[in-house]
């Protein structure tokens, strides 16, 4: 009875190695299917060789549903076009905040 109550431990310990490996083999085919680890799976293609780099327009949505992941470079060049919109509004809003207060 002894033994037995002393091996919980350590089979829940076995059990805890065992998700962590599973979690981390699961973490690294995401990271390659999206790109950010070296050595792709030979069948994923990364957005912009498959022509997503010319539709960044597009919705996130559409991508998917069409089968195509974007890809974070993908989403951080959408970031910056966004960016470069907003903050010329921002310029063309102070411009007319500046003649109406003349």
């Amino acid at each position: 009875m002894r033994t037995l109550h002393g091996q919980r431990g350590w089979l829940g310990l076995i059990g805890l190695l065992l998700a962590l490996v599973i979690v981390a083999v699961l973490a690294q085919k995401v990271l390659k299917t999206y790109g950010l680890l070296p050595g792709a799976e030979p069948g994923a293609r990364s957005a912009s060789e498959r022509g997503c780099a010319a539709r960044v327009s597009q919705s996130p949505r559409r991508m998917t549903e069409r089968g195509v992941t974007p890809t974070p470079a993908a989403a951080m060049e959408r970031a910056r076009g966004l960016e470069s919109a907003v903050q010329q509004q921002a310029q063309d809003m102070n411009k007319r905040i500046d003649e109406g207060t003349k």
